[in-house]
């Protein structure tokens, strides 16, 4: 199911969660302002969930890949 991700090296993945984690820098990433909506109960509309989903996205895909090569999230 993951064979497309095994094929992507750990180095271009980690880059990519790291531009979509912290795009755009001023004022403030998406993915902590989505987070802290999310947390305070005000993630309602649909464009803030993409926004989520979009911004998160690499972060966990690097989770997923660095639990498929058998190395420890830490």
């Amino acid at each position: 199911m993951f064979s497309w991700l095994d094929r992507i090296s750990l180095r271009m993945i980690a880059i990519a969660a790291v531009l979509l984690g912290l795009a755009p820098v001023f004022p403030e990433p998406h993915l902590l302002e989505k987070l802290k909506m999310l947390v305070d109960g005000g993630l309602h509309k649909p464009i803030d969930i993409f926004d989520l989903f979009l911004h998160g996205s690499g972060v966990i895909l690097l989770i997923i890949k660095l639990i498929r090569d058998g190395r420890e999230v830490s």
